[in-house]
């Protein structure tokens, strides 16, 4: 049996697969590769293991000769055509709950490092600036009994709420249904989105890319927003109108943003670069060695379930 990777993950996956003698062959140079490498790489094989920066679409999923299986190395999966998969009974997993906490805090310490003007901060003694103390230099915004408001109350969602309740803050959320358990735990109340940009100090984006939440933020929720408020996005770069944010942050119709992700990733744009009301992260929402560790075990076992076990993986999306 033989599995394509289309990009080196951790070495973990390889022993894995090697141990159960299936044959890996992967892509060992570090960039994206084209339509064309995918499907060529893909000849033969029966499962494929790739990245949310790998497009499957239809052209791609045509060719595929004993390909049984993907298995997203992710949480995310738009990146995939899951109907196109379904009509061909190519089963499709991701790999959710390993990377929920690693990306949470993440997105929690995007929020510390905007409101505190951390890169700035530290930009400013590098360059030698530091002169001692002032009453005046670079005050942040208080995090501490301020209100949060996350879109997205999923598993990750969830955990930015939970952290939350150490620095006292108010909890809002927004999700397709009401979460009682989260609300029971935490004390969360549910918002509409516009009261979550009218009321929230802090806003955390945690949800998919859909057809619903493709620029979800635009520029009437910004212009609902706090003139203080900070915009944090661990979600998709998608559900941001990028231009509308990039003006408002330009005009200072809000405070700050935080972004680990970008509407055409991985170009981002040299406005965004300029601001210092802006912390910018390279997509690494997940990028601990044991969620990384994790997320590729996740994806070989199943994998491995398929191809070996005869069952169905825990974690298929179709």
């Amino acid at each position: 049996m033989k599995v394509f990777i289309t990009r080196r993950i951790p070495d973990i996956a390889f022993d894995m697969l090697g141990k159960e003698g299936v044959e890996v062959i992967f892509n060992n140079e570090d960039r994206v590769l084209s339509s064309d490498e995918i499907i060529e790489g893909a000849k033969g094989c029966d499962a494929l293991i790739t990245l949310l920066s790998d497009t499957i679409d239809k052209k791609i999923i045509d060719t595929f000769e004993k390909v049984r299986i993907i298995s997203n190395y992710a949480v995310g999966y738009n990146n995939i055509d899951i109907e196109h998969c379904r009509k061909k009974n190519i089963i499709v997993c991701n790999t959710p709950d390993v990377l929920t906490h690693a990306t949470a805090y993440l997105g929690f310490s995007l929020l510390l490092a905007v409101a505190r003007k951390i890169p700035e901060s530290d930009s400013f003694v590098r360059e030698g600036l530091f002169k001692g103390w002032a009453p005046r230099l670079l005050r942040g915004h208080d995090v501490y009994s301020k209100t949060l408001g996350v879109i997205g109350a999923g598993r990750i969602g969830g955990e930015v709420l939970r952290r939350g309740i150490g620095f006292n803050m108010k909890l809002l959320y927004n999700t397709r249904s009401k979460k009682e358990q989260l609300e029971k735990e935490l004390g969360a109340c549910f918002a509409s989105k516009e009261e979550i940009a009218k009321r929230s100090d802090f806003i955390v984006l945690c949800t998919p890319l859909n057809d619903d939440t493709f620029h979800m933020i635009d520029k009437s929720f910004i212009l609902n927003m706090k003139k203080d408020a900070i915009l944090i996005n661990i979600a998709r770069g998608q559900v941001v109108d990028e231009k509308v944010l990039i003006e408002a942050l330009e005009d200072k119709k809000i405070a700050g943003a935080g972004l680990d992700v970008y509407e055409n990733e991985p170009q981002v744009p040299e406005r965004l670069k300029r601001l210092k009301n802006v912390v910018l992260l390279p997509h690494t929402g997940s990028s601990t060695f044991k969620a990384r560790d994790d997320m590729a075990v996740l994806c070989v076992n199943s994998i491995l379930d398929i191809l070996k076990r005869g069952k169905m993986p825990q974690n298929r999306i179709c």
